[in-house]
């Protein structure tokens, strides 16, 4: 027997743009909510009109960013800046469960229709504001994007190349894990709140302090006193052991290995045909970031490079060594992980 979906019947606005927002109501969506998209009248929602092909721009098609964030939603355009938008809006609010927004902190009051006014409306209504920085303290209205705030968070310093240089990942953490992961918790607890009989609530996200929250080994370095850990090459998690760490393969491809415990480290060592690299592990006491780290990962990098990755994963993939290869996003794709599901 099918479930039905969870959030079945469940009433999301949905007034974000381009990343965090968007993604944060597809999730509640795809778990079963109906969501209705409200744009401003003209360009709407910025992400229409960003990466867009040339295919998408002729036909006057939104970018394939717009479409594949804001799935499964209904749309509808509202001039908050008229008083019939803002009347449209606040009648639209007594029957939702949640609003979304991601202004900076001050547009939703100032256009008469902030959390006061709505929660008047509706005072079950849950009403969930996403920003870069936080709704109060000094950086409250300062403007930011994703790498501007996993460098606050000291989290752009961990992603570091070999020789310490920060690299411009293409994966957006503060947006996806600090500001669409943490919505998307936040409002599903406050929803648990008033399921219970409880009253609506304010939920202020703050990307950057969420993304900084989510920085755990950085966390547990600072708490033993050992913030060198945290730099690339130096840690249990960042390259500072063999057994967990990406190796190049003859064809100028990648594998990750991350037989972190000693178990699937001994399985590939045998594999390999290298079972006396065993013996050195860090549980074994092998000193992490230390010379006979920084050896063994040498000799375990030359041992790939005698294979391609393909070769490599054709062997490894089959035993219990927790070896992986490095897919591209079309590699991806086509994975018999992913194919045929949605992204």
């Amino acid at each position: 027997m099918t479930n039905p979906p969870a959030l079945a019947g469940l009433r999301v606005l949905d007034l974000t743009r381009l990343l965090p927002g968007p993604v944060a109501t597809l999730r509640l969506a795809e778990l079963g909510a109906d969501v209705l998209k409200i744009e401003p009248p003209g360009e709407g929602d910025y992400a229409r009109a960003m990466l867009q092909s040339d295919a998408d721009r002729k036909s006057g098609t939104p970018s394939a960013f717009y479409r594949i964030v804001n799935r499964g939603k209904r749309s509808l355009t509202l001039d908050l800046k008229s008083a019939e938008g803002r009347a449209k809006l606040i009648e639209l609010a007594r029957d939702a469960d949640v609003l979304m927004e991601s202004f900076r902190p001050s547009v939703m009051t100032r256009l008469g229709v902030g959390y006061d006014v709505l929660r008047e409306a509706n005072p079950k209504l849950v009403y969930c504001a996403i920003t870069g920085f936080g709704s109060e303290g000094p950086f409250a209205d300062k403007a930011g994007h994703d790498l501007d705030y996993i460098a606050y968070a000291g989290v752009l310093d961990q992603l570091a190349a070999p020789d310490g240089s920060p690299i411009v990942p293409n994966f957006q953490l503060a947006d996806l894990l600090g500001g669409a992961l943490a919505a998307v918790v936040e409002t599903l607890a406050a929803l648990w709140h008033v399921a219970r009989g409880g009253d609506g609530r304010r939920i202020d996200i703050s990307m950057t302090h969420a993304v900084h929250a989510h920085n755990v080994m950085a966390h547990i370095a600072l708490a033993n006193g050992n913030e060198a850990s945290t730099r690339a090459g130096a840690g249990l998690l960042n390259g500072g052991v063999p057994c967990y760490n990406v190796y190049r393969t003859r064809d100028e491809r990648f594998v990750a290995v991350g037989a972190l415990e000693l178990k699937f480290w001994q399985n590939l060592c045998q594999a390999l045909g290298r079972p006396h690299w065993a013996a050195q592990h860090w549980s074994l006491g092998q000193a992490i970031g230390g010379a006979d780290a920084k050896a063994l990962t040498a000799q375990v990098a030359a041992r790939f490079a005698e294979r391609t990755r393909d070769q490599w994963i054709a062997l490894l993939e089959p035993l219990d060594c927790c070896v992986a290869p490095v897919l591209s996003p079309a590699e991806a794709a086509v994975h018999p992980l992913f194919a045929g599901r949605e992204a």
